[in-house]
């Protein structure tokens, strides 16, 4: 069916917004679908003296659907989520299905071609009011721009500006997100990539966390990944490891 739909239209190289936090600027081609998962995704951040909370997601989805030449939309799933909570002794776990985000892609250059791309990407996250669940509606925007600066390595930007649930007065907050990736093709099939990435909220710490990862791809259209989270100052999370896959079809 994809195929039929994006007939008469050149289908450009897969391009994927995991693993890593920057965001691709380039969109599903139109008539075309493309899945990108986690199989686990799991964070650690030790509370000095008090404890430490663990966090593990099962099955991230993000579900992407072309929609026209420069645009793509997007439904984010998690789903299986289980945080747990140690302190002084005492432990909590909660689980459940995540909360649902819906994002639209839409590439302001760069799409086919060129030294650079970029696009807006404005999302939705609905509450599912489970025991997982930030329990509010929350949304912001997303923008990417991509660099090449070889054929075999690529700089990726991006700012992010969200609107996030304040659990402690029950309002909402505004939160500002940066990051900067260095992509590198190893060999035809192989690559890895070197991030950073700062969060700053109204009434958070500032957040700053390294990351680095590898890309297998099997075909143009399945690449399997797998990366480490590390947080460089007290505020961010200690540690993470993941991996997925995307593929397109």
């Amino acid at each position: 069916m994809a195929s039929l739909l994006a007939a008469g239209e050149p289908v450009r190289e897969m391009s994927t917004d995991r693993p890593d936090t920057t965001e691709s600027p380039y969109s599903v081609p139109r008539g075309m679908f493309q899945i990108e998962a986690s199989f686990f995704d799991y964070s650690r951040e030790a509370n000095a003296g008090s404890g430490s909370a663990d966090q593990w997601i099962y099955g991230q989805i993000n579900l992407k659907m072309g929609v026209s030449h420069d645009s793509d939309l997007q439904v984010v799933v998690n789903s299986h989520a289980i945080a747990g909570q140690s302190e002084r002794g005492d432990s909590t776990r909660t689980t459940g299905f995540g909360d649902i985000t819906v994002r639209y892609k839409q590439s302001l250059w760069g799409n086919d071609g060129g030294t650079t791309a970029f696009a807006l990407m404005p999302y939705v996250t609905i509450p599912t009011h489970t025991e997982v669940s930030d329990e509010a509606w929350a949304g912001g925007l997303i923008m990417p721009l991509a660099v090449s600066l070889s054929e075999r390595v690529s700089l990726g930007l991006m700012a992010e500006a969200d609107l996030v649930h304040d659990a402690e007065t029950n309002g909402q907050d505004l939160e500002w997100l940066h990051s900067a990736t260095l992509g590198i093709s190893l060999t035809e099939k192989l690559g890895m990539y070197l991030e950073v990435v700062g969060i700053a909220g109204e009434d958070a710490d500032y957040q700053a966390i390294f990351d680095t990862g590898l890309t297998l791809a099997v075909t143009d259209s399945l690449v399997f990944d797998a990366g480490v989270r590390i947080g460089m100052n007290r505020a961010a999370p200690d540690f993470g490891v993941f991996t997925g896959m995307s593929v397109r079809f």
